[in-house]
């Protein structure tokens, strides 16, 4: 797959099939898109094309309210590789970049660099300034070009729409094997271990502190959850505290991980990847650290019984 990330030395004589979408999340109703992108193309003997943006264009235009981070970059680009895309395009998203008409971008983007085929985007895809180029937009524009195009509506299940702002609902709740199913890949993202109080370790649950590598990342809501950690190719499973550890009376909010089988020392300072797999319980305050202790040891019982789902 090739990636551009500006709109420099990009232009291509292959006719394509492309779709343009932020694919907040990339979650399954994108995921139709792109697989219709990548059939047709291939059914034509022609390029598929994504043209996507970075940073999230309501992390420019609405700063005083900056969307939690859904995915990242990187993770955005591996999950499309793995749809079998051509070629990407990542727009860096700017001011100055919002103000292009939305025909200035079909002309000066879309056609001068990767001649349009045939063009699918989902319903309720806008783009250019004021959000001028809809669905109607690319349809009328589309019937004045050598091309054609397609418009697909939203994908549901169990009569629910699968959205992005739902899914951030979903996570923000803590209901992340719901949200995973309706993205279509495990919810979670890139951390660096970094150094704690080493309390946990005193109470024989040595945890490993991790802080989110992305700005603004969204964390589910405080509770504990059975995780599964991604290091070099290598899958381990533990749990996860996310909150304030209300029985030391602390208030800082803390992101931290017991894995079953890893020495926490082997991880100081490495970037992992921690996936959400199920929520365990909320966060409690318990009356010392004793039973704090033994609520710990049930909860790793009951998530060493959750590994076989997820082998």
């Amino acid at each position: 797959m090739d990636v551009f990330k500006n709109l420099e030395n990009i232009k291509s004589e292959d006719r394509s099939v492309l779709t343009i979408g932020s694919f907040d999340g990339l979650h399954r109703g994108h995921q139709e898109i792109v697989k219709k992108v990548v059939a047709k193309a291939q059914s034509r003997h022609v390029k598929s094309v994504v043209i996507t943006f970075d940073p999230h264009p309501r992390h420019v235009l609405d700063k005083d309210r900056k969307l939690p981070l859904l995915i990242s970059l990187n993770k955005k680009l591996s999950l499309l590789k793995e749809l079998q895309v051509d070629k990407v395009l990542v727009v860096p998203f700017t001011e100055e970049f919002s103000k292009i008409h939305a025909e200035q971008f079909m002309n000066q983007i879309v056609i001068e660099n990767f001649n349009p085929d045939h063009i699918i985007i989902g319903h309720d895809h806008h783009f250019g300034y004021n959000r001028e180029g809809s669905p109607k937009f690319i349809k009328d524009f589309c019937a004045s070009q050598d091309f054609t195009c397609e418009v697909i509506e939203s994908v549901t299940d169990d009569s629910v729409v699968l959205s992005s702002s739902h899914i951030r609902q979903l996570i923000q709740g803590g209901f992340v094997r719901r949200a995973s199913f309706e993205l279509g890949w495990v919810y979670g993202f890139k951390v660096h271990v970094v150094q704690g109080t080493g309390r946990g370790k005193k109470l024989s649950f040595p945890t490993a502190n991790f802080i989110a590598i992305e700005e603004n990342q969204l964390f589910p809501k405080n509770g504990v959850y059975f995780c599964r950690g991604r290091i070099n190719s290598n899958s381990l499973y533990g749990m996860c505290n996310l909150g304030v550890r209300p029985t030391f009376d602390e208030n800082d909010f803390v992101a931290e991980i017991h894995f079953f089988t890893e020495d926490i020392n082997n991880l100081y300072k490495q970037e992992i990847e921690i996936e959400f797999l199920e929520r365990i319980r909320d966060e409690q305050k318990f009356e010392n650290a004793d039973q704090l202790v033994q609520q710990l040891n049930n909860d790793k019982r009951y998530c060493n019984q959750l590994i076989q789902k997820y082998l």
